[in-house]
């Protein structure tokens, strides 16, 4: 079981957050025409292996955004933040 250490709660189990989603993923700019930049934006994501940044949601806690920088290999967790302090 991963346990994310919630700088809101405290320490627990995954089993009270939810993944949100990639959170390298970059929008691009709303008046963007272009079709493929949109199209990446939403149905292309890639399957990175080892250290990777990914929102979560303590949904059965504090309900705040986070940000984990996770490995995907091993699920060890090196970093949580909150999502609107990390986007500052």
């Amino acid at each position: 079981m991963i346990r994310i250490n919630c700088p809101v709660c405290g320490l627990r189990n995954e089993t009270e957050f939810t993944y949100g989603a990639d959170a390298t993923v970059k929008r691009p700019a709303m008046d963007e025409q272009e079709t493929g930049p949109w199209l990446d934006y939403v149905f292309n994501r890639d399957n990175p292996r080892g250290w990777h940044k990914e929102y979560w949601h303590h949904v059965q806690g504090c309900r705040q955004w986070l940000v984990l920088e996770r490995n995907t290999l091993t699920h060890e967790i090196r970093g949580c933040r909150l999502a609107r302090e990390a986007a500052e």
